[in-house]
């Protein structure tokens, strides 16, 4: 079976990377093909979660109980499919890492404002292709957000694009790290959901 893999990455690999791959876990699960992982620019290797972390996965249906923090190398980049930053610095630490990455890195926000409007024409390109080739449908979603980036009206402001980064601070932060992080990821599983799904109408 052909996998589709998906990274996630933040600085420490505790809390907004972890999270991310977590709750990507739970809305992917009826696909065991797509493989999730993550890692930290600055990995604090070996590391758990902190709990108010953890808490906020496990509210969202997730699992933290095995996660161990690795820092982010080469490899976990070239081997990845789509990999979700969780802020325009990490993007820009990815794509130094591996320079040709950066056709199929986005924050996760980013990507979640890029495909917001695609409609289902927009995704004849997966329709077009059997409905057993998932990794084929979902790796068209890449082009198609890529293709996006100048084609949406941009931000207001930049930093819509990242989630803020809670460790060490407050318990509000942490929820407010999760309120900017919850709907990306339940707009990226809405649409992969689509993508796999979606046939071309006679």
């Amino acid at each position: 079976m052909q996998t589709f893999s998906i990274l996630t990455v933040c600085s420490g690999n505790i809390c907004r990377s972890p999270l991310a791959e977590q709750l990507l876990r739970v809305g992917l699960a009826s696909w065991p093909q797509v493989q999730l992982a993550s890692a930290g620019t600055i990995g604090l290797t070996g590391q758990g979660m902190p709990a108010q972390a953890a808490d906020l996965s496990r509210h969202f249906g997730g699992d933290p109980s095995a996660h161990v923090a690795q820092e982010l190398t080469a490899d976990h980049v070239q081997n990845a499919d789509l990999v979700f930053a969780m802020s325009r610095e990490h993007r820009r630490a990815i794509v130094e890492l591996v320079p040709r990455a950066i056709r199929y890195t986005f924050t996760i926000r980013e990507f979640a404002r890029l495909v917001a409007d695609l409609t289902d024409d927009d995704l004849d390109e997966a329709a077009a292709l059997p409905l057993d080739d998932l990794n084929g449908r979902l790796s068209t979603l890449i082009g198609l957000a890529a293709s996006q980036r100048g084609a949406v009206a941009p931000l207001v402001s930049a930093d819509d694009d990242d989630v803020v980064d809670p460790y060490r601070r407050s318990d509000e932060v942490y929820v407010e790290s999760a309120q900017q992080l919850v709907p990306a990821v339940n707009a990226v599983t809405a649409l992969f959901h689509r993508a796999a799904t979606v046939q071309r109408k006679l």
